[in-house]
């Protein structure tokens, strides 16, 4: 019944689901996305009910313990993921659609849907019901998309089932050995899977009034490849398609090889307006990025620029890389350079070929054996290390080649040098690292254990010899691929741990090659990354670039801390701009001012409307924040919230309009949050590769942490306050520079967990008082006074006892706080009787006074609706 401990390698603390297994279960977290209400859910308390239950599992004697009261409370850990996911709807919605049975190897396994693929799928519904039939699901690499089509598959078959439609399914790729890949996953789950592999194929496809091809009418998807149609815009027209079904395409790796002009797609968009397509990315291109479009063996062919949002709609769903990690479906990974004596005999080799050559193209130079033997000796050491170090001869490694030239020479070195070599046995014991003799750091013995290789080029055998060299790999029957251009993207092989890279990649598709190696596998906590030509500067570009989209999308976390550190001039000219906005409306009675703003048709107008409003939310908790109480008199917060909801509901009526009324424009949809995830490096010899997100994660975390202190007088979270005001004025939270991004990060993670322990401490001591924060603030400014007494067990038994005698007499005359002066006489007179007359405590003329004023303080803050939380 614990929270979950995002930060542990291993998931130990909290609840979690799973499908029964023969096996080790897989246990999977759940984090609750739509906004439930889980008292609404649970059935109202039925004694009878509940004591029947009690009788029947023989536990009746708890029926009154506080155990029992604290554990019903729905908001506790694993009674809210209990009735969340095991909730009427919900549990039905997984036992029809969330479970899968997969075909492999060994035998069938039962999968059950993650929470990211469960609220992907209702968010589709969503949109679908809201007329939309075309966006994006953004989920990290290796959280499982091409699973989420196969649910989907099911879950949209009964939707358009219950509407008398009958749905038929599409899922396109842009490679050969995607489409392989999708197939054998599709079919492993119990999918029929239909092929086109022609122009005339699809064109009948299209015609045919059929949804499934199968006999046995089992559920059915056909997959397509694209790269068949690239030269032919006009494969398909609208008056080719025919009537009575409703085409849904999933689109994976929607990042790339999607051209808007004259392309299959294009042409796609044009010809079934009524299609549904969802596109499928974990890397989405932002603004205007360079992308390359490749022929079926992955080869880049041609240059396009264009914006996945554009051109495939609005995010429907998003699940990052932050995320995932912390979910355990990904790995972090990890960059080792290359160790100082190897960068110098390279340069030296490098020099020397130059010397003896004379040669200026580096193609050549790169993959002149006297430079490719060396690097292969150290790849082929480095591994092996690995693998001790593991104790895991099954891990997998690749190779990205600076050339195809480079990659065959390499290949040609392996097969010399290294395969077939017979294994030569370790000890078992290592040796220490002191003792060990070079150039073998970790063993005194000599070993071998890579042996065999593949080269996977596209002007390299055949693509059935090609195919089979993969699907080896993935066997574990191939130790090392020696690759180009690829399988970069779209190859998942949960073995495959060790990168080294040989050449610099751009922008997302940087991303991608690096995330072959974050699958989890066995024990593994990281997939390795070696780089071999320092793409520090390219990464550092490009997270930059991200890092500047996700605060224009998302709302600048920066902005939202320095909002922390107003004054109370800032503040109250605030409020005036507040007013103004607000003007010509009735932020009295919210049901004049719900019908004076459904008459607004412009959405720019309403969109500063509900600025103003979210405005006076966020000013509401800063001044309660701060402390400045007399602030909140100058507006009604509490109505101003109530407007807000109601602001919010007409924008997003207007938004879904001028979404169905430009169903054809993806520009004019809802612009959704837009996050991304991608990585940095520190230049050491090994680091984690730090993603970009993280940063701004951290600074939500401290900052919602400090914004949740009930006490802001307290000088511990005053001290915390400070150091972050501190950082915040040394201007570098924006830099993204590695060293600078991994400096902030510890640094907020320090003010972040002080903050928790502090309101950890908090939360004890209002618990002690039935939960009433003045009574906490009340005894903590005592205790850092020291008087009336240090112990502070005696000042708690007192504070309590005042407590009761000050509520009663207050909730018997009502009117008693509108007469300050009576209310402090009154205060004054308790103070002694409880405190001196019946506690014994050393109250003197002073320090009574000092009790009285921070009792007054807090009561007339409460009476006037300025309460500090």
């Amino acid at each position: 019944n614990m929270e979950y401990d995002d930060g542990s390698p291993e998931p130990l603390e909290g609840a979690f689901y799973a499908s029964t297994s023969y096996d080790k279960p897989v246990f999977n977290y759940f984090r609750e996305e739509d906004a439930l209400n889980l008292a609404d859910l649970l059935r109202p308390e039925n004694t009878e009910t509940e004591d029947l239950v009690l009788k029947d599992n023989n536990l009746t004697s708890i029926r009154h313990s506080p155990e029992f009261a604290t554990n019903k409370n729905p908001d506790s850990p694993t009674n809210r993921l209990s009735t969340s996911l095991l909730s009427r709807d919900r549990l039905a919605f997984l036992l029809r659609f969330g479970l899968a049975y997969v075909r492999t190897e060994t035998g069938f396994e039962k999968h059950v849907m993650r929470y990211p693929q469960i609220f992907a799928t209702k968010a589709i519904e969503s949109r679908l019901e809201a007329g939309i039939r075309k966006g994006i699901i953004w989920h990290t690499q290796g959280s499982g998309k091409t699973a989420l089509a196969f649910y989907c598959v099911h879950f949209l078959t009964d939707y358009f089932q219950k509407k008398s439609v009958i749905p038929k399914f599409y899922f396109i790729v842009d490679r050969i050995d995607l489409l392989d890949q999708a197939s054998r996953e599709f079919r492993s789950r119990g999918l029929h899977v239909h092929h086109i592999s022609s122009r005339e194929e699809f064109a009948a496809d299209i015609k045919s009034n059929i949804a499934v091809h199968n006999d046995a009418g089992k559920p059915e998807i056909t997959v397509v490849n694209i790269q068949r149609f690239k030269d032919d815009p006009d494969v398909v027209r609208s008056t080719d398609y025919a009537l009575g079904l409703q085409r849904v395409y999933f689109l994976d790796e929607v990042h790339r090889s999607y051209n808007p002009q004259g392309s299959f797609l294009a042409n796609l968009e044009q010809s079934d307006r009524d299609a549904i397509k969802i596109g499928l990315t974990g890397t989405p291109l932002l603004n205007a990025s360079l992308a390359g479009t490749r022929d079926e063996d992955g080869n880049l062919t041609e240059k396009q620029t264009y914006n996945s949002k554009i051109l495939f709609g609005d995010y429907i769903h998003k699940y990052y890389y932050n995320r995932s990690i912390a979910d355990g479906y990904t790995l972090r990974l990890i960059r080792e350079a290359i160790e100082t004596k190897f960068k110098i005999q390279l340069q030296e080799t490098l020099a020397q070929i130059k010397v003896l050559k004379d040669m200026d193209n580096r193609t050549l130079v790169y993959s002149h054996k006297r430079f490719v033997e060396p690097m292969l000796d150290y790849i082929i050491e480095d591994f092996e290390n690995s693998r001790v170090m593991k104790n895991d001869n099954t891990m997998g490694a690749m190779v990205i080649c600076d050339s195809s030239e480079q990659a065959k020479e390499m290949a040609r070195i392996f097969a010399e040098n290294y395969a077939g070599a017979e294994p030569i046995p370790r000890p078992a014991t290592p040796v220490p690292l002191a003792l060990a003799a070079e150039p073998r750091p970790l063993y005194a013995l000599p070993r071998r254990t890579v042996r065999t290789s593949a080269l996977i080029l596209h002007d390299v055998g055949t693509k059935a010899e090609r195919k089979e060299q993969v699907e080896a790999f993935k066997e574990g029957k191939i130790d090392i691929l020696f690759v180009f251009n690829m399988l970069l993207t779209g190859f998942d092989a949960a073995r495959l741990k060790k990168l080294y890279l040989g050449r610099i990649i751009k922008a997302h598709n940087l991303l991608q090659a690096l995330t072959r190696v974050n699958r989890p596998y066995k024990d593994n906590r990281y997939g390795y990354v070696v780089d071999f030509v320092n793409i520090e500067s390219e990464f550092e570009k490009t997270n930059k670039d991200y890092f500047d989209e996700l605060q224009s999308e998302l709302g600048d976390e920066l902005d939202k801390y320095s909002d922390l550190f107003k004054t109370e001039a800032e503040i109250a000219a605030d409020i005036e701009a507040i007013k103004d906005a607000l003007f010509h409306f009735n932020t009295e009675n919210a049901e004049a001012f719900s019908q004076q703003i459904t008459q607004i048709t412009d959405r720019a107008e309403m969109r500063k409307i509900v600025k103003a409003l979210n405005d006076a939310k966020s000013l509401y908790n800063l001044i309660r924040l701060s402390g400045q109480y007399e602030l909140l008199d100058r507006l009604d917060f509490r109505k101003l919230t109530q407007l807000s909801t109601e602001a919010s509901n007409h924008l997003t009526l207007l938004n879904q309009r001028e979404a169905l009324e430009n169903a054809d424009d993806s520009l004019n949809i809802l612009n959704i949050a837009l996050e991304d995830v991608l990585f940095t490096f520190r230049k050491v010899s090994e680091a984690e590769m730090i993603i970009a997100d993280e940063l701004r994660e951290t600074l939500r975390r401290t900052r919602e942490g400090l914004g949740g202190n009930f006490d802001p007088g307290d000088p511990a979270f005053v001290t915390l306050k400070e150091e972050l005001e501190r950082l915040f004025k040394k201007k570098n939270l924006s830099e993204i520079t590695q060293a600078e991004m991994v400096e902030n990060i510890k640094t907020l993670k320090g003010i972040h967990t002080r903050a928790r322990e502090l309101e950890r401490k908090n939360q004890l001591l209002r618990a002690k008082y039935a939960n009433d924060e003045k009574y906490a603030r009340l005894h903590k400014r005592l205790l850092e006074k020291g008087e009336p007494t240090a112990n502070e067990r005696k000042l708690f038994e007192a504070l309590s006892a005042f407590k009761a005698e000050a509520d009663a007499r207050i909730s018997q005359n009502a009117q008693i706080l509108n007469n300050e002066a009576f209310a402090k006489a009154e205060m004054t007179r308790l103070i002694i009787e409880q405190l001196k007359n019946k506690h014994q405590l050393p109250l003197t003329a002073e320090n009574t006074q000092f009790i009285n004023t921070l009792v007054m303080k807090e009561y007339l803050a409460e009476f006037h609706g300025h309460r500090a939380a």
